[in-house]
């Protein structure tokens, strides 16, 4: 990864926030360009200079290159950061572990989250529009399950070792259904979460960037 100056298209209470963490640990210097895409017309706008997609986060390279999809900005910034530690090397007997997780939360449960501004995208009617939320929150909450039932947790998810996968979940466990549901449906994770919302590298930015769940409930959460 060439040195400089990132620059990340992002918005507080989404998923950028977990790129937001995992470049805080890595010393990596970012330039914030803030903007709720999900709400704003002129945020969409300026990001789809960079991303056609019309998403946050999308992360530019010191050297121009683009970077979209939150699963894969995260496991990029790690692979290409090896001494941190944050994913499991190339040839670490947990690297296809971590894999699977990254991507079932991006695709089978954060995904999800894309049908609540608008349940029209999935062909529903806006009238039934809080059966379809309850729907997909249910949805949410059997894949926190699953995959908690499947994992064997020590001091975090894969391990001794904090890595991504621990950011990403930490952050994607605060939308609907929110907290409440996700520590009762994932007991064996739910220390784990706890103890990355308390670290004191990640504390500061947390409390700034992750509003109280009460109000991520009004909140739309845009995807990437």
């Amino acid at each position: 990864m060439a040195t400089g100056e990132c620059v990340l298209y992002g918005a507080a209470a989404s998923g950028s926030v977990a790129v937001e963490a995992a470049l805080t640990l890595l010393g990596i210097p970012f330039r914030l360009i803030e903007g709720e895409t999900w709400s704003s017309e002129a945020a969409r706008a300026c990001v789809e200079e960079q991303n056609a997609m019309r998403q946050v986060p999308t992360l530019i390279l010191p050297d121009g290159e683009v970077l979209t999809e939150s699963a894969a900005i995260l496991i990029y910034l790690a692979d290409a950061n090896p001494a941190a530690k944050l994913a499991p090397a190339l040839d670490d007997p947990k690297r296809a572990q971590f894999l699977r997780w990254m991507f079932f939360v991006s695709s089978a449960i954060y995904s999800l989250h894309w049908i609540k501004p608008d349940v029209g995208r999935i062909g529903a009617p806006q009238s039934a529009r809080d059966d379809v939320v309850n729907a997909v929150h249910e949805r949410i909450a059997f894949c926190w399950r699953a995959m908690d039932a499947q994992l064997a947790p020590a001091g975090y998810l894969l391990g001794d070792e904090l890595t991504v996968l621990d950011l990403y979940v930490a952050v994607v466990s605060r939308f609907g259904p929110w907290r409440e549901r996700f520590f009762a449906e994932a007991p064996k994770m739910a220390p784990v979460v706890r103890r990355v919302d308390e670290d004191p590298r990640l504390k500061e930015l947390w409390e700034r960037r992750l509003v109280a769940d009460n109000s991520l409930r009004v909140q739309q959460v845009v995807l990437g």
